[in-house]
């Protein structure tokens, strides 16, 4: 079996399409093919269900991609301990969430690149419920994600707490709010939020429907600076932490809206599967970088 037609079907997988498997790979699209038809036929089973666009895995595929993830990550692992001076080589595929992708991972990126210049990183953004499901089927090796405090990351992963910040509620100056407010006083403004798997807005929705209260969503948009300038020219209620509002454009022509009894707490988490193998040093040395980038 040829580890090159492994890491083709992996790519494929992982991308959805011939064509974005072959710009991954740095191959030609037939190329890609030919080397999928290989493992197929050395397997002996269809890996994709075909036709379809995305291409997705069959049921053998599926169990095909597990098995050859592990592959991969082994050679890489018997690459890196070979290697002089105990470089360590191959990828490290780490997901994160939009709102920690802008204000924490420059510097640490920048500190991992420094400290294993082989490492080839490959980051993804999702929001924290995909990332899960990605970590656990070993789609992706990390996640640096937030979860609503008191939600606890899924057993049989390693978990390390990055940070603990309030969510806060910001309107534009002139929106019809007093200085103090209930929740209920909220529901008769619309929200300006991200899509509907950001854990901001499912902790924000739960809440109206535990208070049986009408939820609406003005707009959907997808970064905090897009959120937080529609909500300074007054067109809803936004949800943001206190540094990426210190940090925004917008800061001065918001106000925060005090909600008496509404007070979401975030927690954020470096996650990833307990054996790390020749990722143990880089996923420490992350750790440590995001932490410093929270604390500056």
């Amino acid at each position: 079996m040829n580890t090159h037609d492994i890491e083709a079907f992996l790519a494929v997988v992982e991308t959805g399409s011939i064509m974005a498997a072959a710009t991954r790979l740095n191959l030609t699209q037939p190329g890609v093919t030919r080397r999928v038809q290989n493992l197929e036929e050395h397997l002996g089973v269809a890996l994709f269900e075909r036709p379809g666009k995305p291409l997705r895995p069959t049921l053998a595929g599926r169990e095909a991609y597990e098995h050859g993830r592990r592959v991969v990550q082994a050679i890489d692992d018997l690459r890196s301990g070979a290697a002089p001076g105990g470089a360590v080589r191959g990828e490290m595929r780490l997901g994160v969430t939009p709102d920690l992708s802008e204000p924490l991972l420059a510097a640490p990126v920048d500190s991992l690149r420094a400290a294993f210049p082989e490492l080839m990183l490959r980051l993804t953004m999702s929001w924290s419920a995909p990332l899960l499901e990605q970590l656990q089927r070993n789609q992706i090796d990390a996640a640096a994600l937030s979860l609503p405090d008191g939600a606890e990351p899924p057993d049989g992963l390693a978990a390390e707490a990055i940070d603990r910040q309030a969510v806060l509620v910001v309107a534009a100056h002139g929106a019809d709010l007093p200085e103090r407010v209930l929740l209920r006083d909220l529901a008769r403004h619309p929200w300006i939020l991200s899509q509907d798997s950001c854990g901001y807005r499912v902790t924000l929705r739960r809440r109206f429907e535990a208070e049986n209260l009408p939820f609406t969503v003005g707009i959907e948009a997808p970064t905090a600076d897009l959120r937080l300038s529609l909500a300074a020219r007054g067109l809803g209620l936004a949800l943001v932490t206190p540094g990426r509002l210190d940090r925004s454009p917008w800061r001065d022509r918001l106000r925060i809206v005090a909600v008496s009894d509404f007070a979401p707490v975030i927690r954020s988490w470096l996650l990833h599967r307990p054996a790390t193998g020749r990722l143990h040093r880089p996923l420490a040395a992350l750790r440590t970088a995001l932490r410093e980038a929270v604390a500056g």
